[in-house]
């Protein structure tokens, strides 16, 4: 994932799922990395990616999407 960039990270698999969806819904490609631990999932995080070039625009989406 050389050329996407972390742009949200939670602990909470339902959120980064609806922020994924809402992503996809406005034509920017998603990838979620689960660093969670299996057998503890308070240690880890989930990570939200993006494509390098589309990184603001997520980052505002996502802002404005948490805001409402």
């Amino acid at each position: 994932m050389s050329n996407w960039q972390k742009i949200f990270s939670t602990r909470v698999y339902p959120e980064a799922a609806i922020i994924k969806g809402m992503l996809e819904e406005n034509q920017i490609p998603v990838q979620i990395l689960n660093k969670q631990d299996s057998s503890y999932p308070m240690f880890g995080d989930i990570q939200i990616f993006v494509p390098a070039h589309l990184e603001v625009t997520a980052k505002e989406l996502i802002n404005k999407a948490l805001l409402n």
